[in-house]
């Protein structure tokens, strides 16, 4: 019996030793799956793992990946994912940016793993709109399926539309997954890269793009603003600014990846020249609204050219991105812009220092955006990081730049209105005075006779003269004589209603039409008045200079006479009258009347004013 246990006991043994065997091989195939999606060759290094969980919402890891930069830019996948590959990657170092080139690619290393009871969907998301293009693989059974986006593509034709690059990530509960990235880009950059969970990348984006949608929204509502105000006012200067806000516009879109978002999603020809394309013509169409806004002085002749030629030499450098490799339209666009933005700023501080305001506004305007596009061509050289601030700075820039300029357009248009109402002015008033010009106050008489011929209308026109003007003129100066024009105005304002016509119809001669007056009492009350203060001294007055008038009229109801006829019967009327005269008031004799026998009193009148013109009918009559 003990022999026959023995054996049994060896047998046992035999058989239990396959059974431990067969458990340990049926455990390694429970773990086959997770091997078969991200296959890790034996003795590679060993990467930290991510936790994902749902919690967590975003994670920025950028520095936590494993990176290997491809000098060829021609490794497969499956080369890198081998175990001679994976010996190359290399722990992120914090800050590093990375300068590729045209051939060159960077490849980053992700090991994630999402939670059992975790729910969220997660995503892998480069927030950078101008990426060139990267490439996300992820395996799928024993294969490794890639997905590829960037701005040289169309967006069509991402794997999900967007501003900027993010792929959904295929994650399997509570298993290690390897997640690979290849990013080619031309300029040197740091690449942003973040996990965020779906709920997230959602709510993120919105924010976005309500605040972009905000500045754009109120940049196209200024812009339809200047059409309507260039339409009513037949300004086209508010066509110009409008265009030029346009074109900066998408500019600043395109830069973001607005335009290829929304705008042309299907549009990939070009790759993403259309940002360089549109920049240019920013920058033109900068000079060209600046140099028409910024009146430059006839001595900076060269200056004014200058500036014509750079922004024409932009609209027609617009054309060459296309045409260029990358890097070479860069550095060609950067020297433009900066060219551009310095010429801005120096004429806009050159107006400002001179006395011109418009040039202070455009000065604070362009302030903002030189920083930001100096903060853009910086990190284009790799000296700054990428970054929501460097990126998203010309958006600010541009919301406080566009409004400005329009406060400077206002003051330019509204300095361009004035000369031109004073210039219209000058055509319908008199320089001095501000009365009417001479030729409208005649068509004005010519219309009142008219009226009387046809409808009887009651009328009175009156001349005056400033007697002593040109004494005045000899002795004080043209200073003095002109104020004492402006004096006369005065006076004669004073006396009249507003419905009076009066006009400056000679140097010191003063047209009026009193329209509705039918009576002399009414004439001579007025120019009594006028008289008298004339001749009473203005206190303070250095000169103290008094004002002579004498004052010729006729009532058309009286004496019916074409408007030509009046004005000479007038002017004969005024210059009958000696400087001295004790009668500055008359009035031309009714029609079909004699002149009165003269008062016993008449030896206090002068000879010259008793005497009329020898062969000529007497025109006054005595009061």
């Amino acid at each position: 019996m003990s022999v026959l246990a023995n054996e049994a006991r060896k047998c046992m043994r035999c058989i239990t030793v396959p059974g431990w065997l067969l458990a340990g091989a049926l455990l390694l195939g429970l773990a086959a799956p997770g091997a078969r999606a991200a296959p890790t060759p034996a003795g590679t290094p060993k990467i930290e793992t991510l936790v994902l969980r749902d919690a967590q919402q975003a994670i920025d890891v950028e520095d936590l990946a494993e990176v290997w930069i491809d000098t060829r830019g021609d490794a497969t996948i499956e080369q890198v994912a081998s175990r001679d590959g994976l010996a190359r990657f290399q722990p992120a170092q914090p800050g590093t940016i990375h300068s590729l080139g045209p051939a060159a690619a960077l490849w980053l290393r992700y090991r994630l793993v999402r939670g059992i009871n975790e729910r969220q969907d997660w995503l892998i998301e480069f927030p950078m709109p101008v990426l060139d293009r990267v490439t996300v693989y992820q395996a799928e059974g024993t294969r490794w399926r890639g997905e590829t986006a960037g701005d040289t593509m169309a967006v069509e034709r991402w794997p999900e539309a967007g501003r900027h690059p993010y792929f959904r990530l295929e994650l399997p509960h509570g298993q290690a997954f390897d997640v690979f990235v290849r990013i080619r880009h031309v300029t040197s950059a740091n690449f942003p890269v973040r996990l965020t969970t779906g709920f997230a990348h959602n709510q993120r984006i919105q924010l976005e793009y309500l605040g972009l949608g905000c500045t754009f929204g109120a940049l196209l509502l200024l812009i339809l603003a200047c059409l309507a105000q260039s339409w009513v006012y037949r300004d086209s200067v508010y066509a110009w600014y409008a265009l030029y806000a346009l074109v900066t516009a998408l500019a600043v879109a395109a830069y973001t990846g607005v335009t290829a978002h929304l705008l042309w999603p299907g549009f990939g020809i070009l790759g993403d020249s259309p940002q360089s394309m549109l920049a240019f013509l920013a920058g033109a169409s900068a000079l060209l609204f600046v140099h028409n806004l910024v009146g430059i002085p006839a001595r900076f002749h060269w200056l004014d050219r200058l500036i014509f030629g750079l922004g024409v030499a932009g609209l027609l450098l617009a054309v060459t991105p296309p045409f260029l490799p990358k890097m070479p339209g860069l550095m060609l666009l950067s020297g433009y812009m900066v060219a551009s933005i310095l010429i801005v700023v120096a004429v806009a501080l050159a107006a400002w220092r001179r006395g011109d305001v418009v040039g202070l506004w455009v000065f604070a305007a362009y302030v903002p955006l030189t920083l930001s596009v100096a903060a853009s061509i910086v990190r284009l050289f790799g000296w700054l990081p990428v970054s929501f601030g460097t990126q998203y700075a010309v958006v600010v820039a541009m919301a406080i730049e566009v409004p400005m300029l329009l406060v400077a357009l206002s003051i330019r248009s509204r300095e361009r209105h004035g000369a031109q109402i004073r210039e219209q002015a000058l055509s319908t008033q008199d320089a001095l005075t501000g009365l009417l010009a001479p030729h409208l106050f005649n068509d004005r008489l010519r219309q009142v006779v008219a009226r009387h011929k046809r409808d009887q209308d009651s009328a009175a026109i009156v001349f005056i003269d400033l007697v002593n003007h040109s004494r005045i003129k000899d002795y004080y100066g043209s200073a003095v004589a002109e104020q004492s024009l402006l004096r006369s105005v005065i006076k004669l304002r004073r006396l009249l209603r507003d419905v009076d016509t009066v006009s400056r119809i000679g140097e010191a001669r003063f047209g009026v039409i009193l329209e509705g007056v039918s009576s002399r009492t009414s004439v001579t009350d007025r120019a009594a008045r006028l008289i008298a203060a004339g001749l009473m001294p203005l206190s303070g007055l250095k000169p103290d200079v008094t004002l002579q008038f004498h004052i010729a009229a006729v009532l058309l109801d009286e004496r019916p006479m074409d408007a030509h006829e009046l004005v000479d019967g007038l002017v004969s009327l005024m210059a009958s009258m000696s400087p001295r005269t004790r009668r500055p008031i008359r009035f031309i004799a009714p029609e079909n009347t004699h002149p009165s026998p003269l008062a016993t009193d008449s030896s206090l009148l002068s000879a010259e004013d008793e005497q009329p013109a020898r062969g000529k009918p007497p025109l006054a009559a005595v009061k």
